[in-house]
Order: structure tokens, then C-alpha cells, then sequence
């Protein structure tokens, strides 16, 4: 049985996109290679435990600069792993500099490598000119580019001018976290209750720039009183976003939420939002989750963004100009109106979720580009 090396940023239980899509490659090849993970603590302790019946190294990080972490014997150990486990394929989880450049120093001849590009050094437009030498060494490197839709493709420079090497593996929904219980059921109608005659429109996640929660908010001010915004999560933007909300009583902020109480809202809205407004969403994994409730969502146009095609335009949602904030808040008014719209364009997105963002194609399509190596 061949060998692979996982090398991600974190990894089960620490959750972010990443690392939800690290763990699904892990277990969508478990029985078919010997695997392993290697990867950061989130603490200055060096550890190793078991997830999934899957060994995972994690090094202690002591600091954590522009979202890279430090770790004083990564290197070390990532070379003493190697040396032991012989990998015959590493799979890694990019962008990762710091780790790049060991992996690089590392990685034998022999070995396969794919690089899982989950999306472009975007934000911190300084790092990605520092590490555009990185950059060329990986994708020279690599024997396949993973991709998550065939818009990333096109928009990443790097993924385009590689294209031969490239294979669209488009991330998947956990369908068993998702699923409705009576419970659900419960709470969903006490929500439907307490917002008789009203529109819930419902947005998830991180409370940071690119999600592009202020400009949802900046679009609720332009609501009428008919409309309920409820925003999920937490993060370093939320007192800003509290503010920009100021005494609407259109917006409410839930905080984090346990799986009954977000499930309860997605099956009680009317309307998905997604307001996220740069290539930092390079899929929209809650937008897929969002659309496999049968719901319409309305996102913003983000070039190079697996975003939109994830929910395509008059198809499955409504996607307007980006940062547009008038535009968002026509689009909600226009599902809002029209009853019929919103069940096709809702229907339409569970459809495609099914078709092309579940663990079963996912499963297949992962198996299949890492067994040509």
C-alpha cells in the first residue's frame, strides 16, 4: 500500500476551510494509501494523537504572523517524518510559506507531489510578491494542482499558467452534520413563529474583511421593516460590524451557535446571504451548505472566485456587482416579492449541491486524481 504524507496549516479539531477539506481528502482515501498528517499545534506544545485512525504530528507554534504560524523545530521534525514514513506521495495544503520552504528542502526525488491550492496569497499583497519565487519552485515541483472549481483556475496566474497540470477537485458538504432532526424541526418553527410575516435572510461565518458582512449590513439599512437579517459567528471585525449595524433592529447577531440552532435557521429562512467580496473565498463551503436547504442565496461577483460557480446567477441564486451595496439590496427585495422565484432558484441550488459538492463525488473525484500519481 502506497504512503502519504498530509502537510496542512491545522488540522481536526481545529476548525477553519482548510482544515475541513484537509480532513475529507484524509478520510476519502483512508483504506486505499497509508496516511499520515503533519501540521501546527495551536499552542507552543509539540503533540501527537490520532483522528479518524489517522497519526497526526502537530509542532508547537509560537507565534502566528500575517495567519502564518511559527514553529521553532518544524523543520526538524518534518524532516525526521519524512526520513521515517517514506512517503510516496506528499500532499500539500497551500498557501503554507513557512512550511513551503522545508517541504521543498525536504521532499525527495522520487516522491509525488500534489499541492491542494485552496486559493492565492491575496490579502497580504506583499507576501505573495515576497513569495512569488516560492511560487514558481512549487508549481515546478508539482505533478498535479488541485483546484476547487475551474474559476479558480482561470483567475489564480499561478493555476492558469499551469493548466496542464491542474485537476478541479470541487470541495464537498457534510451531508450527515446537515441533516434536519426533530429537534431542528422544533426550533426552526419557533423561529418562523417569532418572525411572522417577515423575510429571514440568514448569513454564516468568520467575521472578517473579505466576508463581507458590513456591506450586507450597509444593505439592510436600505430594507424595509419586513426583512430580518440574522448574522452568525464571531471574529476581529464584530464590534466593528455591531456599529456599522447601529440601533437597526433589522440585524441581529447570533454569535457562535450550536448545529441545532444554525440548522434551525437555515430551514426556517427565506433567502442565503453571502456577502464575501474578495478571492480569499476561493469556494463558499457554508454557501453549499447554505444552498443544500433549498434556499436562493445572493452573493456578490468576486473574478476568480470559485464563489460563482458555486451559485450561479439566475440559476440557483442572484449575484450582483461587487460591494454594490444598492444592488444587494434590490436582489433581496426581489426574492422577497416573488414567492415562485425564490422556490426554482432554491430548488435549483439543492439540485446542484447534490450533483457536485457531496462527499460521494467528492470521494471519487480525490481517489482518482491522486491514483494517477
Amino acid at each position: 500500500m502506497k504512503r502519504i504524507l498530509h502537510i496542512s496549516k491545522y488540522y481536526y479539531p481545529f476548525r477553519g476551510g482548510t482544515e475541513q477539506i484537509a480532513q475529507d481528502c484524509v478520510n476519502a482515501l483512508k483504506g486505499k494509501y497509508e496516511q499520515a498528517v503533519i501540521c501546527f499545534n495551536d499552542v507552543n506544545e509539540d503533540k501527537t494523537d490520532r483522528v479518524d485512525g489517522i497519526k497526526v504530528i502537530r509542532c508547537g507554534s509560537f507565534a502566528t504572523i500575517f495567519s502564518q504560524a511559527l514553529s521553532r523545530n518544524y523543520g526538524k521534525r518534518l524532516k525526521r517524518v519524512i526520513e521515517k514514513f517514506k512517503p510516496d506521495i506528499i500532499i500539500f495544503h497551500y498557501p503554507n510559506p513557512f512550511v513551503a520552504m522545508y517541504m521543498l528542502r525536504y521532499i525527495p526525488k522520487d516522491c509525488k507531489l500534489a499541492i491542494y491550492w485552496h486559493l492565492d496569497i491575496v490579502k497580504q499583497k506583499l507576501l505573495g510578491i515576497l513569495f512569488e519565487g516560492q511560487n514558481k519552485k512549487l508549481v515546478e515541483r508539482a505533478d498535479i494542482l488541485i483546484a476547487t472549481s475551474p474559476t479558480y483556475v482561470e483567475g489564480s496566474p499561478w493555476l492558469n499558467n499551469a493548466k496542464e497540470k491542474c485537476k478541479v477537485v470541487p470541495n464537498c458538504i457534510n451531508v450527515e452534520r446537515l441533516q434536519i432532526t426533530p429537534e431542528v424541526d422544533a426550533r426552526a418553527a419557533e423561529i418562523r413563529k417569532a418572525n411572522k410575516d417577515k423575510v429571514i435572510c440568514v448569513a454564516v461565518g468568520r467575521h472578517t474583511e473579505y466576508k463581507g458582512f458590513k456591506y450586507l449590513i450597509r444593505a439592510a439599512h436600505l430594507l424595509d421593516d419586513r426583512f430580518q437579517i440574522y448574522i452568525t459567528g464571531k471574529g476581529e471585525e464584530t464590534e466593528n460590524l455591531k456599529a456599522e449595524a447601529g440601533d437597526d433592529k433589522k440585524i441581529h447577531f447570533l454569535g457562535l451557535v450550536d448545529d441545532t440552532e444554525l440548522k434551525g435557521y437555515l430551514t426556517a429562512m427565506d433567502i442565503f446571504c453571502f456577502p464575501s467580496i474578495t478571492k480569499n473565498e476561493a469556494f463558499g463551503l457554508a454557501l453549499a451548505e447554505g444552498m443544500y436547504y433549498g434556499k436562493p442565496a445572493v452573493t456578490f461577483t468576486i473574478p476568480g472566485s470559485g464563489v460563482n460557480y458555486v451559485n450561479i446567477n439566475g440559476e440557483t441564486g442572484l449575484e450582483v456587482e461587487n460591494r454594490n451595496v444598492k444592488e444587494y439590496a434590490d436582489a433581496l427585495r426581489k426574492l422577497a416579492d416573488d414567492e415562485e422565484l425564490r422556490k426554482r432558484l432554491g430548488n435549483a441550488g439543492k439540485k446542484r449541491v447534490e450533483g457536485l459538492f457531496l462527499n460521494i463525488q467528492y470521494s471519487d473525484n480525490i481517489t482518482k486524481a491522486i491514483d494517477k500519481l
